[in-house]
């Protein structure tokens, strides 16, 4: 006998097949039917949140833990806007998420209904695909396809639409297996001509990010640079994609990079980009390489081909994931006895050393020494997740990522992300001890999810750096017009009363010396915990202060 069942039952069939084990969702009327289909199939885990926002945010952190899309349902018009923040994320930071929105009845599209958008119009310009799924037979192929989409070539968000009345109609349609991840490898004619330029340079340097790195990858890229004692540099955010510990790891890029780093890099003959976008922060808008002919050979890596020449022109480009890429190191020819650039590879490592040592400072919270406190206090696989703010200069200066997954911040630039990820980090894996870092006007952005991470029972520690201002801002208008302050002064809450009202631990810290036996109190906690960091607002970055700006 024929089986049948609601097309909103059987997307959640459909999402199973597709291995999918958590759904992140603020329950809407659109999608009652779906929501059904979870209280059917609860080998799915439904992660509630308290605005789609976060949803979202929660969705693209699960994609760049695990590779695979995270999933994440809306209802229609406010919902889908309010999502819209996190699309954005996972658009820019190249994240496989599949978002569905609920949608407002067939026959009444196209008559501006209750809540109407038309999501195409909507998202085309973030999301790899927007499509609507019109007939609840199709449900299987339109599911196949976002995953295929979200995941190969060059990753990225999918918007699937639902309307209400398409869910509730029966359908004898199964399942497709789950979706294929495809890898691009590099030609042997590639790698040969790689190791003909390595070999001729003199000055080489790799910059390594992007997502799709397993312990293998990481691993294999590790001792490529070991053999040929190259300097190894992250793009903006993707420092845990080389252990930061290693002798080859000469630090990262982005927001006050090392001044000698950048004059290394722009003084090479040789750039190696594996599996990095080479965008805007990673190059100091655009500044440490030359658009569109590099002044230095570049070597470019990336498994989306549509990114190969985009913006700057390489002289060998490799359509290649850097699984692959990684693997064909190993057929690499051996490193030459002697290497021209090897002491200045132990400069630069040096240089890494002594720019993240401590720094002196008269403010009664030294945020460098409260980095370097917590690096060394917490294990190696502890993940760190931020959002966008001033303060994310000193995690990214002072703390050294050693493990793959350890990081978890917005190559976007988006404000509010760090407490939605640390959700996910924490509901993945909850024995690692996964910490926040966030500004007062950075926090108060997603704040609420703190209200997820109580119900969930989530143990993470917050720790926000309360300046009383929206930091970034003030210092371009201190930059631009100096004296002329508007719209960046905060009056903030009492964050550590506002924490207990949520159900969690919270205390304040207003020495340096307080903060290590608060950091250990958070930690012993069963629930959310919150550290508040009294910071001096003149302290406006690592090396700058607003008086002397």
């Amino acid at each position: 006998m024929t089986r049948t069942r609601s097309g909103g039952h059987l997307l959640i069939e459909a999402l199973r097949a597709q291995g999918t084990d958590h759904v992140f969702c603020v329950p809407g009327e659109s999608f009652l039917v779906a929501l059904d289909g979870l209280h059917e199939d609860q080998s799915i885990r439904t992660v509630v949140c308290r605005q789609e926002g976060g949803a979202a945010m929660m969705a693209d952190a699960y994609g760049k833990l695990t590779h695979r899309p995270g999933v994440c349902f809306v209802s229609r018009g406010p919902g889908a806007s309010n999502a819209a923040s996190g699309i954005h994320i996972a658009a820019q930071d190249s994240t496989p998420l599949v978002l569905f929105v609920g949608q407002i009845a067939r026959e009444t599209i196209g008559r501006e209904a209750f809540q109407e958008i038309d999501y195409a119009a909507m998202y085309g310009d973030i999301a790899k695909r927007v499509e609507q799924v019109i007939d609840p037979d199709r449900i299987p192929e339109v599911v196949s396809r976002a995953f295929h989409t979200a995941v190969n070539g060059r990753a990225g968000p999918v918007v699937v639409a639902l309307p209400e009345d398409m869910l509730r109609e029966h359908t004898s349609a199964e399942p497709l297996a789950p979706f294929h991840s495809l890898e691009p490898a590099p030609t042997t004619s590639a790698m040969d001509r790689f190791a003909e330029m390595l070999r001729q340079a003199s000055r080489p340097v790799m910059i390594v990010g992007g997502r799709g790195w397993t312990a293998r990858t990481r691993e294999c890229l590790q001792q490529f640079a070991a053999d040929w004692q190259l300097p190894v540099v992250a793009g903006f955010r993707f420092q845990d994609c080389f252990d930061n510990g290693h002798e080859q790891y000469v630090g990262g890029l982005g927001l006050g990079t090392d001044p000698d780093l950048t004059a290394a890099i722009k003084a090479s003959d040789l750039v190696i980009a594996v599996g990095v976008r080479l965008g805007e922060v990673t190059t100091a808008g655009y500044s440490l390489i030359d658009i569109p002919q590099p002044r230095q050979p570049l070597v470019h890596v990336y498994p989306g081909m549509e990114e190969l020449g985009s913006v700057y022109y390489p002289a060998l480009a490799m359509n290649a994931s850097t699984d692959q890429f990684a693997a064909a190191l190993g057929a690499f020819s051996p490193a030459p006895v002697e290497r021209p650039w090897s002491k200045s590879t132990r400069d630069l490592r040096q240089g890494y050393l002594d720019w993240t040592q401590p720094l002196p400072g008269r403010a009664d919270v030294n945020l460098s020494e409260v980095v370097c406190t917590l690096r060394d206090a917490l294990p190696a696989d502890a993940i760190i997740a931020n959002g966008a703010g001033n303060y994310t200069a000193w995690v990214h200066r002072f703390h050294r990522y050693r493990e793959l997954g350890s990081q978890l911040a917005p190559t976007a630039g988006s404000m509010g992300y760090g407490l939605p990820a640390a959700v996910t980090a924490k509901l993945l894996y909850p024995k690692r001890t996964v910490v926040v870092f966030a500004g007062d006007g950075c926090f108060l952005m997603t704040g609420q999810e703190l209200a997820t991470a109580v119900q969930y029972r989530l143990a993470i520690v917050i720790i926000v750096v309360n300046n009383n201002m929206l930091g970034t801002i003030r210092m371009h208008q201190e930059q631009r017009f100096p004296g002329r302050v508007i719209g960046t002064e905060l009056v903030n809450p009492d964050f550590c009363a506002l924490a207990r009202a949520y159900g969690a631990h919270a205390e304040r810290v207003e020495k340096t010396e307080e903060f290590l036996p608060a950091l250990n109190r958070a930690l012993a906690e069963p629930l959310p915990a919150l550290i508040e960091l009294t910071h001096d607002p003149d302290t406006i970055s690592p090396t700058r202060s607003l008086a002397g700006m």
